[in-house]
């Protein structure tokens, strides 16, 4: 079930990929941007994991923390996406209980119409190469804009595996006094 904005973000108590316990509730007060990708060797996420870090030192003056979560285990996610060396919170969860909380999504249709897009060649061309497929092979990805009081201010629930909530869309978030 999709989380739509004013309801509660569920909470979670999990470890990063460096063994960190992380809680969501620990993140009240601030502004929050939770991140779903697909697996660690995904191409696609791998490009916005680096996006994002070119976001960050932006988004944190803003008061915007950053939480990724990968379907894939820690070993995987430190091989791949670790490898950029990202200044926010990656955490792992291949059982998909995080994934289910927030009502992420799969789509066969979605999976397939992401395949052959300009986002794909800019990912591969940024070194970012497909490799070990693990969980859901059409899950799609998602994000999340959690306020100070730890309610959804907005949700995005992509159509295609190779979209993200838009930039601009973050930036205004950023520029919010709660």
């Amino acid at each position: 079930m999709r989380l739509i904005p004013g309801t509660a973000a569920p909470n979670f108590d999990t470890t990063d990929i460096h063994g960190k316990n992380i809680k969501l509730s620990d993140y009240a007060g601030k502004k929050i941007l939770v991140s779903f990708y697909r697996y660690a060797a995904c191409p696609l996420c791998n490009l916005r994991v680096h996006e994002l870090i070119q976001r960050h030192r932006e988004f944190q003056a803003g008061g915007v923390e950053m939480i990724a979560i990968f379907e894939s285990s820690a070993e995987s996610i430190i091989k791949r996406v670790g490898k950029q060396d990202p200044p926010f919170p990656i955490l792992g969860d291949p059982d998909h209980v995080i994934y289910d909380a927030y009502g992420v999504e799969t789509s066969w249709g979605g999976f397939f119409a992401g395949l052959a897009t300009p986002r794909m060649m800019k990912a591969f061309s940024k070194g970012f190469l497909p490799g070990k497929m693990e969980g859901e092979i059409s899950r799609l990805p998602a994000d999340f804009l959690i306020g100070p009081d730890v309610t959804i201010r907005e949700s995005f629930y992509a159509g295609i595996m190779s979209s993200h909530m838009p930039i601009r869309r973050i930036e205004r978030f950023v520029a919010k006094v709660f």
